[in-house]
């Protein structure tokens, strides 16, 4: 199969290298403003891993342009944090073609809705197939340009859903040679409510904030930052998401639940389990805190989270104090700023009902 990947980060890497191991042919995509990964791609004619999934995976084209990245294409992945999944959408908008399909992974709180709306398609326009998937299938760092190591590929526990949701089963039959732990979402709603990472990252970090500020991230993110305190604090940002998933009819899975499923997790608590989480181990504490660990997963995900709760009625008193504290710490306003809301994507002012039919 003819697969494109959009983006050349730590996940888009770990894609290509795993869709291009498994016999697909294989084209890799960034903007210039991201060349050192690219071009040491390109220049080895693919990408070297290590890990719970290594080897080489040849690359067929590695670079900045996007024709020359979508030629051929039958499945195309978004892969990147929140904020890059507006600018690839833009990308290709026009460039798309029936009888496509597109997953953005990880979705990120509404990365299907975000992509179709940049890409210039209907929310129900399915001539082009769009999906998302609650989280990246990989615990994935570049040790170089070219390079990635992989602490863990899932081996279940990543939901996907189409939008419209019509199409699920028949997306996941096309990546089940690669992704065959993935599993079906009943909506985008619930595969956005299931990501964890704003859930996670935030607390951590603002529990964390001067010892960053002060070591430059020198220490373990979660075997050294995630004390029994900071766990509670994880929790009550948990059943808060838990409860807006609840009132909208979706079983969202508490994160040491879900973190057992994948394989990152020992146990089903919110503290010792991350310090002792086999697929935390060895992950460093981000450098600064100016880092997607804020401005992705509380101006993206919590903010996103906060609205739809807003919009069906339920409180996110937790939710809502981790915003202001962080829009604190980093002088500036994540609320006003409205990076991604259910207005952004084109859903506010839906009923219940309505969006549960997402």
């Amino acid at each position: 199969m003819q697969i494109t990947v959009l983006g050349a980060g730590a996940g888009g890497t770990a894609v290509a290298f795993d869709c291009a191991s498994h016999g697909h042919d294989v084209r890799l995509f960034d903007f210039e403003q991201f060349p050192d990964n690219i071009a040491r791609i390109a220049e080895a004619g693919g990408i070297h891993a290590d890990g719970d999934i290594s080897g080489f995976g040849p690359i067929s084209y590695a670079g900045h342009d996007i024709d020359a990245a979508m030629q051929g294409a039958e499945l195309i992945y978004v892969v990147g944090p929140a904020y890059s999944t507006e600018p690839f959408g833009q990308a290709v908008a026009g460039k798309l073609v029936a009888g496509q399909t597109v997953i953005v992974t990880p979705g990120s709180c509404g990365g299907a809705l975000a992509f179709k709306r940049a890409a210039g398609l209907d929310v129900d326009d399915d001539s082009i197939r769009v999906a998302e998937t609650s989280t990246l299938h990989y615990a994935v760092r570049l040790t170089e340009p070219g390079c990635i190591r992989v602490f863990l590929k899932l081996k279940a526990g990543n939901l996907l859903a189409a939008l419209p949701g019509k199409h699920t089963g028949a997306i996941l039959d096309l990546v089940s040679d690669v992704y065959s732990s993935m599993e079906p979402a009943g909506s985008v709603l619930q595969t956005s409510l299931q990501n964890a990472n704003p859930i996670i990252h935030p607390a951590v970090t603002l529990s964390n904030a001067a010892r960053i500020e002060m070591t430059g991230g020198d220490f373990l993110f979660y075997e050294e930052g995630v004390s029994d305190s900071v766990g509670r604090l994880i929790q009550a940002l948990d059943m808060e998401r838990i409860a807006i998933g609840e009132k909208l009819g979706i079983t969202v899975l508490p994160d040491p639940e879900i973190g057992m499923e994948q394989g990152y997790m020992l146990e089903a608590n919110y503290g010792s389990a991350y310090r002792e989480a086999p697929g935390f181990k060895g992950i460093a504490a981000q450098p600064r805190l100016d880092h997607r660990y804020l401005n992705e997963d509380v101006g993206y995900g919590l903010v996103f989270m906060s609205m739809l709760g807003d919009q069906v009625g339920v409180e996110t008193i937790a939710i809502d104090s981790v915003i202001n504290v962080a829009s604190i710490v980093m002088d500036r306003d994540y609320r006003a700023e409205a990076l991604r809301t259910p207005e952004t994507l084109g859903i506010a002012g839906r009923s219940v009902e309505e969006l549960s039919a997402l």
